[in-house]
Parts: structure tokens; C-alpha cells; sequence
């Protein structure tokens, strides 16, 4: 009789874990959003402050981004369930950008061109690659299945 019960009671803790598994992974995705969100406008501000006249969407594009980003991080922390679709779509804009955006850096930096940020163009690739690396693992996070949630009647 008891051997039954003990089964239960790890059965129980496999599935909370899981639950708990499963939630951290959206959580950890929508606050990563909420740090891109505002950390790469502020970084494309400061990247492009003497030359966004020359060329305003280069700059813009990250405003756009940025704003992505905060509004699927929003709805997560309304509703994680309902909002998942809008933070994984933001991720997906930001993986489609960071994309272009990274090995086109990497393409000017093998030419010798040089970048309007006021530290060396390699470095600028590497936070690009760095960020579009976190993009992908937060798209493949904020995709997980959430856990089922019981009805209450």
C-alpha cells in the first residue's frame, strides 16, 4: 500500500519540477527581452550619435526592435500563455535583423571599412554575433510549450 503512495509523491515532484522548468524559460526569455529591449537602442544611439543624419533607419530599425521586444516581454508578464506569440515574434524580427546585421559587419570588416562606433570595428561584430547567438536561444526558449494549466470551474 504505501509502495504506491511513494510513486505518487515522486511522480508529483518530477511534474512540479517541470512546471518550474518550463516557466523559467519563458521568464528568462521575456527578461532577456526586457535587457535587449532597451540596451540595443541605447547601444545603436551611441554607436551611430555623431552620423544618424547620414543614414536615419539604420538608426530607427533598432527603435523598432527595441520596442518589439518590450511589448512581447509585456504581454508574457500579463499573460504568459497569450503572450507567447508576441514575444516569440519579436525574437524572430530581432534573429531576422541581428542576422543581416551581423555578418554584413562581418563583410565591412573584412573590407576595411571602418564603423561609426567609437570602438574598433571587430569588437562591434562580436557584440552583434553575441546578440545574435542570445536571439536564437531566446527564440528557441520563448517557443516552448508552456505547461498546461487546470481549469478552474
Amino acid at each position: 500500500m504505501r509502495a504506491p503512495l511513494r510513486r505518487n509523491v515522486s511522480r508529483f515532484s518530477i511534474t512540479q519540477e517541470a512546471l518550474i522548468k518550463k516557466t523559467m524559460t519563458i521568464s528568462f526569455s521575456r527578461y532577456l527581452a526586457i535587457a535587449l529591449g532597451i540596451l540595443t537602442p541605447l547601444a545603436e544611439t551611441i554607436r551611430r550619435w555623431s552620423t544618424w543624419r547620414e543614414n536615419p533607419p539604420a538608426l530607427l530599425d533598432d527603435y523598432i526592435l527595441g520596442a518589439f521586444l518590450l511589448y512581447g516581454a509585456w504581454r508574457v508578464g500579463k499573460d504568459a500563455r497569450s503572450g507567447q506569440r508576441f514575444l516569440a515574434a519579436a525574437w524572430a524580427f530581432m534573429c531576422g535583423m541581428a542576422y543581416g546585421s551581423f555578418f554584413e559587419q562581418v563583410h565591412r570588416y573584412r573590407l576595411g571599412m571602418s564603423d561609426p562606433a567609437p570602438i574598433a570595428s571587430i569588437w562591434v561584430a562580436v557584440i552583434k554575433g553575441v546578440g545574435l547567438a542570445l536571439g536564437i536561444m531566446a527564440l528557441v526558449l520563448s517557443l516552448r510549450q508552456l505547461p498546461k494549466t487546470e481549469r478552474q470551474t
